[in-house]
């Protein structure tokens, strides 16, 4: 048994253990493809409704946010579609509150979108005049996420 052999089973070992369901990896001559069953059909059933009840959720904030009475303001807007979050973790503190003066590419968010957590850094140096969604919640791709005065 050679090193290929012994990477190519861990390389199973690895897809069968993650949540993933096809990989194909293709390097100069070399090709493998992986597949697993899919997931059930009583989740995949459910996904279009979980995904409509997500979109109208965060439709629904955005509009509440276009209405605010600061909209004149710059915002930091979010980049993706994903999940909004205030804190690094679970009761860690706030990465900004209002009130806060942040600078240039520190970290004032996370939004998270397929399980990956993705820091949002601010793009200039600010105030932050108002949080514009709450810890949790579901946002759009350019959703307003914060309202700030430039320093």
């Amino acid at each position: 048994m050679n090193k290929q052999d012994l990477n190519i089973k861990e390389l199973i070992r690895i897809f069968d253990k993650s949540g993933m369901t096809k990989l194909k990896i293709t390097e100069g001559d070399f090709c493998i493809d992986m597949r697993k069953e899919a997931a059930s059909q009583a989740f995949i059933s459910e996904m279009p409704q979980i995904v409509s009840q997500t979109h109208q959720a965060a439709v629904k904030i955005q509009e509440e946010s276009a209405e605010s009475p600061k909209s004149n303001l710059p915002t930091f807007k979010s980049p993706m579609v994903g999940t909004f979050y205030k804190a690094p973790s679970p009761g860690a503190e706030a990465f900004v509150k209002i009130g806060s003066v942040v600078r240039k590419g520190q970290p004032i968010a996370i939004v998270e979108a397929m399980k990956i957590m993705n820091e949002i850094d601010a793009e200039f140096d600010c105030r932050i005049v108002d949080i514009l969604v709450e810890d949790g919640q579901p946002v759009e791709f350019d959703m307003p996420l914060f309202s700030v005065e430039k320093l």
